[in-house]
């Protein structure tokens, strides 16, 4: 990182993705170009899991080429008098790969229910019954995780 002053520590990383509720996922898409989507995630064991349709765009994208990126914003504060942005953010650099393990899909999948409807016991399990062959899970191993902040906020 060229400015160092204004990296983020490793738990200042892990803080932020164990609180923020969304990212963007930067996959190789069609013919090389970059494909990116939003995605609710949840970060446990050093990894990140997201779940997905079967098939579709970004599935084939995991298949051709695991290497991804994960974007996440926790802060981003317009300042128009100064003409900036007071940002914080992480980007966890890695490769994503499907979860073929029905029981480590089926833990990664409550895990991630639990995280978006904590307490909804009964309702995770009726979803999950409904949908649990209609989805996949994956997972993204962080190789390299990286996070920033703008001057203003290294200055507080």
């Amino acid at each position: 990182m060229r400015r160092r002053r204004q990296q983020l520590t490793t738990a200042e990383c892990d803080a932020i993705l164990c609180n923020a509720t969304s990212g963007v996922l930067a996959l190789t898409g069609d013919d090389g170009y970059p494909y990116a989507v939003p995605l609710s995630y949840v970060y446990a064991d050093g990894c990140l899991y997201f779940h997905s349709a079967v098939e579709g765009h970004k599935i084939d994208a995991i298949r051709r080429d695991g290497r991804c990126s994960f974007c996440v914003v926790a802060r981003d504060d317009v300042q128009p008098a100064a003409y900036t942005t007071h940002y914080r953010s992480v980007i966890a650099f890695g490769r994503i790969s499907i979860i073929a393990d029905d029981a480590e899909k089926l833990r990664t999948l409550r895990l991630l229910g639990q995280r978006y409807a904590p307490g909804d016991d009964d309702g995770l399990q009726r979803e999950i019954d409904g949908g649990f062959h209609r989805l996949v899970m994956l997972c993204l191993r962080i190789e390299h995780l990286t996070g920033k902040e703008a001057i203003e906020l290294v200055r507080k």
